[in-house]
Parts: C-alpha cells; sequence; structure tokens
C-alpha cells in the first residue's frame, strides 16, 4: 500500500510528536523533513553542495533538535538550490511501500500536492515559544521567554515570508489547532482523520 500522511506547521505546533504517533500507530516510515534542513545548515560550508552530498549519518547528529540548529534550518531553506537537492529524497521516501508520514513545512504544498492525507498542526506564537521554553528548562533555562517568543515569531516571519515554498496550510489540509489541546487529543484527532481516509 502507498499512503502518504503530509503534516506541516510551524515550528513547536506539535507536528513532530503527531507525526511519530502516527507513524507508530498506523506502521509507516517516518521522516522529519526538518532534519534534512538542520542538518545541512550545521554543515556549514557551502549549503546546496551540503545538501546535495547529505547523508544518513549526518541526520544522527546529536545537536540537531538545539536552537541553533532550528534557526541555520530556517536560514539555508529559503536556497532554491537546497530546496532542490532534498526534493527528490522527501518525494521518494513519501511514496515508497508501506506507508509514509512526513512532516515539515511543504509537504502538502510542494513536496506531496497528492497526499492522501493532509494536516496542518499550529498553535499561537506564545503558546509554541512556552512549550519550547519550557524544554529548554523554564525558569531554569539559559534564555528568558520574551527571548524564545521573539525567536519563533521571527522563524515564523521567515518559514511564512520565504518566496520559495513559504509556509501555508494546503487548500485541502485540515487545520488542527493544538493551543488548547492537550497531546492525547491532538493525536486522536489525527488518528480519526487518518482512519476515515484509509482504503477498505
Amino acid at each position: 500500500m502507498i499512503f502518504t500522511v503530509a503534516i506541516d506547521g510551524p515550528a513547536a505546533a506539535g507536528k513532530g510528536t503527531i507525526s511519530r504517533a502516527v507513524a507508530d500507530r498506523f506502521g509507516f516510515a517516518h521522516l522529519d523533513t526538518g532534519l534534512l534542513y538542520r542538518a545541512v545548515g550545521m554543515l556549514g560550508g557551502d549549503p546546496a553542495t551540503a545538501a546535495r552530498n547529505l547523508t544518513a549519518e549526518d541526520l544522527q547528529r546529536l545537536d540537531l533538535r538545539s536552537l541553533a540548529a532550528g534557526a541555520a534550518a530556517s536560514r539555508v531553506a529559503v536556497i532554491p538550490e537546497v530546496r532542490a537537492a532534498l526534493f527528490d529524497f522527501q518525494r521518494r521516501f513519501a511514496r515508497r511501500e508501506g506507508g509514509a508520514v512526513l512532516d515539515g513545512r511543504d509537504i502538502g504544498t510542494v513536496i506531496c500536492p497528492d497526499a492522501e492525507v493532509k494536516l496542518y498542526v499550529t498553535a499561537s506564537a506564545e503558546v509554541r515559544a512556552r512549550r519550547r521554553w519550557l524544554e529548554l528548562g523554564g525558569e531554569a533555562a539559559a534564555q528568558p521567554f520574551a527571548e524564545v517568543l521573539a525567536e519563533v515569531e521571527a522563524r515564523d516571519a521567515r518559514d511564512m515570508g520565504r518566496a520559495d515554498a513559504p509556509l501555508k496550510p494546503a487548500a485541502d489540509a485540515v487545520q488542527l489547532d493544538t493551543s488548547l489541546m492537550s497531546i492525547d487529543e491532538a493525536v486522536a484527532a489525527a488518528f480519526a482523520h487518518i482512519t476515515a481516509h484509509l482504503p477498505g
């Protein structure tokens, strides 16, 4: 069975958590496409060359979940040559036998416009910044909340304002606002929508 679930949304909205849960529940392969861009950004040198030569080992770096890696990903993701180099990799992954779930920022709009299911997971900037801040340690974090919020808003502006494949919901995506939802509620909503679209 070939079945693609495309999950898009801004940073810290919950799309990664939902995507991993979906992959586990339905037995689909999972690709966090943001890791591709994070790895390219953290490799340094010419981003387009780094994207063309990206290896599976590059995706195992321990620093790919850092704020620095997120900022680096946002910077290299605006480069058309980088996006082109990573495009085929993502599309092949999406149409693999056995089903696949991909999460990112342009999966439903650019990478997999024909995906069987498209979800756009979002939440307010304040809620997303608080989640990120708590991940960093909350009151014990090195960064004050206001600084994390400013970074989240700057990232949104870059991702939504870029000329090539800006972050936006696909016209036929189901929007899932997790601002007031628990993780379990958000995952359950995703499960229900996907189950309704499975063949047979």
